[in-house]
């Protein structure tokens, strides 16, 4: 499935997987998630916790599709920060891991 790795900010989160080739935003156009969320791979996890208030935490995938394209899907844990994407790459996470 996937890696997980713990980087000190999100941003350098961004930038390593940004030299690994995953440029694409998928917050930007999360179509490809939503519609054809089988055709989604999460290469790689990064989950970052704030310091003292849970508003600060966030998750980065990064994320390869059948088609090729990798890119990158950010979302934050607050209950208005979840969209469809974010609940599809949880779902994605889950069955992962049960592999």
């Amino acid at each position: 499935m996937s890696n997980m790795y713990h980087y000190t900010t999100v941003s350098q989160a961004l930038e390593e997987l940004s030299e690994m080739g995953f440029n694409f935003d998928f917050n930007i156009d999360d179509s490809e998630i939503t519609t054809n969320p089988d055709h989604c791979e999460i290469q790689h996890i990064y989950r970052y916790e704030g310091d003292s208030n849970p508003d600060d935490e966030a998750t980065v995938y990064g994320i390869k599709s059948k088609s090729g394209k990798k890119g990158v899907f950010v979302t934050g844990f607050s209950a208005n920060s979840e969209n469809n994407a974010a609940r599809i790459l949880i779902d994605i996470t889950i069955k992962g891991r049960a592999e």
